[in-house]
């Protein structure tokens, strides 16, 4: 794998020729440790109860709000049959009716979260594991978004 196939890199439309690519070369153990965290909060072996289409569903989900379409169309090709999940502001009498408001306040009010919200998450079956899970996922998709950002600014993009 080169620098410049990481997710992160591609979503951002950075080629190794260009001058922020030969930045970006300098700065490659950033891009590394980012690919490796990907996998690790999207992919990992032990998922609890978010296996990988759900985390994937909840990536394109946190994407897509934040106006970062190249990054939910990286993780759409990877929710499969969870697309509702991702596309659904509510699933009455679901987990996820607790769930997609969680997410969505982590992801974009994440001082806003309170001891009610846990305690909701909890009430649904939500572990203190997979709290914890879905925590690491919300937060990892959110910076990746903004260095997916950065990086096409400083490329003249927007």
């Amino acid at each position: 794998m080169s620098l410049f196939e990481p997710s992160t890199l591609e979503v951002s439309g950075i080629s190794a020729e260009s001058s922020v690519g030969e930045a970006i070369s300098t700065r490659s153990n950033i891009f590394e440790m980012t690919q490796l965290a990907e996998s690790a909060v999207l992919r990992p072996l032990e998922y609890g109860m978010f296996p990988h289409d759900v985390r994937a569903a909840l990536a394109y989900r946190i994407a897509a709000r934040a106006g970062e379409s190249r990054l939910a169309e990286y993780y759409a090709a990877s929710v499969g049959d969870k697309f509702n999940l991702a596309e659904s502001t509510m699933i009455e009498g679901e987990p996820e009716s607790t769930l997609i408001p969680f997410v969505d306040k982590a992801a974009n009010a994440t001082r806003d979260i309170v001891a009610e919200d846990i305690s909701k998450l909890k009430a649904v079956g939500v572990s203190d594991a997979d709290i914890v899970r879905l925590c690491e996922l919300i937060a990892f998709v959110a910076y990746q978004v903004r260095v997916a950002l950065g990086l096409r600014l400083m490329n003249g993009g927007a």
